[in-house]
């Protein structure tokens, strides 16, 4: 399937440089004072944190991990970052206009995944959860193939197969042992490819995440964890879930883990692409701990303003991912105004076809839910259906009632 985000640009092909993690400060445990992004960002200058682009758009080096892009793939990684963000943004709109049943928004987070995603290779393997979207573009899935799952007219709409990019996983945690065991697989293979599996910060702390840490690290098989810490596992903050870095969550399962400027793509995209290049040489997982930030609602049935602070919000703007990368860009004359403006007229024109796309969507079957859940059928699944249909009968009287009136 060919879409924007494949058609006009191919993958980032730069170097890195391979190697583990140093050891890192524990951390300590926050104060009540120091809860929110304070306490957090004071903790991240504590420990190691990989970062090649700071957040005031300054190229910066680190000892152990390198990237050498081409202007052209510095303008493809900007381009799938403004996109995504778009792309995201009418979703997000959609939603709240009652065209889709609920959305996961990625905003604050594209670095992360277009950084990763685009460190991989077309036989790498992908297992998300629900939020990764830039992950989803970078892998050429259609972006309305996504808006149909949220609208309920389809179970996902793509075929994993044909982008190594597998359906969204909803159950929290459960697609690390997915992933691991389709690592074990291709290790049997005996294929060079590798594996990743995505998960957020509070995934984390479910069994499933430890049990996937367990095997692979056992088996030694090829698969990256790579972590999006955004601080919040919907209202509970991170530092409510681990008395150290997530990243050093690893060592205790025998590999190494690293943590990235997750707001920073080039850094992502360098560390990725070295985890990804250790698993296809036999040298066994990799947790990624991309520390970033969820800039909107943890969904959209969600209200941040009721548990954090536009304070916090508005330290980790400053740490836009887009606005770094667009400055550093500008800074060394690798875009002009007419790059800037294709873009921005690119943008309007995906977020149209968007919208045209979900609006010419049927709605979703309201009796479908009873379906293919007893092979032969169940009475009490049979009382249900009624109900409801009884319940959505209702609507229809009282329409014609105020018609009649």
């Amino acid at each position: 399937m060919t879409v924007e985000g494949t058609a006009q640009r191919k993958n980032a092909r730069g170097s890195s440089k391979r190697t583990t993690a140093k050891k890192a400060t524990p951390a300590k445990k926050a104060s009540p004072a120091k809860t929110g992004t304070a306490g957090r960002a004071e903790q991240a200058e504590q420990d190691q944190l990989v970062q090649l682009l700071t957040p005031e758009g300054k190229r910066v080096e680190h000892p152990d991990y390198s990237i050498d892009l081409s202007p052209e793939e510095l303008r493809g990684l900007y381009r799938d970052m403004v996109l995504t963000r778009q792309f995201d943004a009418e979703a997000t709109t959609l939603q709240r206009q009652g065209e889709l049943g609920l959305w996961a928004s990625l905003l604050g987070q594209e670095a992360a995944q277009i950084g990763s995603g685009r460190a991989l290779r077309d036989d790498d393997y992908v297992f998300p959860t629900y939020r990764e979207h830039g992950v989803a573009w970078c892998r050429g899935v259609d972006p309305t193939n996504l808006l149909g799952m949220f609208r309920g007219v389809n179970h996902g709409g793509w075929d994993p197969n044909s982008n190594n990019f597998h359906l969204y996983t909803i159950v929290i945690g459960s697609q690390t042992l997915h992933a691991t065991g389709y690592a074990m697989g291709v290790q049997k293979d005996g294929a060079d490819s590798a594996v990743i599996a995505y998960f957020g910060d509070g995934a984390s702390s479910q069994g499933d995440v430890a049990e996937s840490f367990t095997f692979s690290a056992v088996y030694n098989a090829p698969v990256v964890f790579f972590c999006q810490n955004n601080q919040w596992a919907i209202s509970e903050p991170t530092e409510k879930q681990t008395r150290v870095p997530l990243y050093q969550r690893a060592r205790g399962f025998g590999f190494p883990g690293v943590r990235v400027d997750g707001n920073d793509v080039l850094a992502c995209l360098a560390v990725t692409k070295a985890a990804l290049e250790r698993a296809r040489t036999g040298q066994g997982p990799m947790l990624i701990e991309a520390f970033t930030y969820r800039m909107g609602a943890h969904t959209t049935s969600d209200d941040p303003t009721r548990y954090r602070a536009d304070e916090e919000r508005a330290a980790w703007e400053a740490k836009d991912p887009i606005q770094r990368l667009r400055v550093y860009l500008q800074s060394e004359g690798l875009v002009d105004e007419e790059f800037l403006a294709s873009i921005e007229e690119e943008s309007v024109a995906l977020g149209k076809r968007v919208r045209e796309a979900v609006r010419a969507m049927p709605d979703p079957d309201h009796m479908a839910i009873f379906e293919n859940v007893y092979a032969d059928g169940h009475a009490l699944v049979d009382e249900e259906r009624a109900q409801f249909a009884a319940y959505q009968a209702s609507f229809a009287d009282a329409d014609a009632i105020a018609e009649g009136n």
